[in-house]
């Protein structure tokens, strides 16, 4: 690859490679032969991003979460996730914490009703505000509608983060969506 001398590559790994996949990039030096590295979000997953180090700059991805998503409602889940774990919150988290929202909020609108299908009635067309943005829920497929965001590896305040520099909003599954 390095002699190819290509603008960029695109890489896919596991959740939780993305360390090992930057060490081989850097010791390679494909880092320093200017080979941008570009993927999906969970090649650069937040919780894991600042073992990663500088090698990783410059790195665009695309995800549905960023710990540097800049709204108050995230700053708040960083920090509070932040004290009670230790590091920050990646996209795991941030979904975890939306599944128990949609949970809580469905059990509140059937008064508590645990029935399965009074549970997905309550939970068609759900739309709330999230730490990652606005998401709602499909009513016609069941879901999750959501922002993509665009992201590049940064140095914020001495750690790296991922800061989006693009938007698409309302993003359905691809596979579902009538053409």
């Amino acid at each position: 690859m390095k002699d190819a001398k290509p603008d960029a590559m695109f890489v896919f790994v596991p959740a939780g490679q993305g360390g090992n996949f930057i060490k081989q990039y850097a010791e390679r030096g494909l880092d320093k032969a200017g080979i941008r590295v570009i993927g999906p979000g969970d090649v650069m997953d937040d919780d894991l991003l600042n073992g990663m180090g500088d090698a990783a700059l410059g790195t665009v991805t695309a995800h549905m979460y960023s710990a540097a998503h800049p709204s108050a409602m995230n700053r708040d889940f960083v920090a509070s996730y932040k004290k009670e774990f230790g590091n920050r919150p990646g996209f795991m988290a941030v979904s975890g914490y939306d599944g128990i929202h949609l949970i809580y909020e469905a059990l509140k609108h059937t008064g508590g009703n645990t029935d399965g299908d009074k549970l997905i009635d309550a939970m068609k067309a759900m739309k709330w505000e999230s730490p990652r943005g606005p998401i709602s829920i499909d009513p016609a497929t069941r879901d999750i509608v959501q922002n993509i965001y665009i992201r590049r590896v940064e140095k914020v305040d001495g750690e790296l983060y991922n800061v989006e520099f693009a938007t698409f909003e309302a993003i359905k599954d691809p596979g579902k969506t009538k053409k």
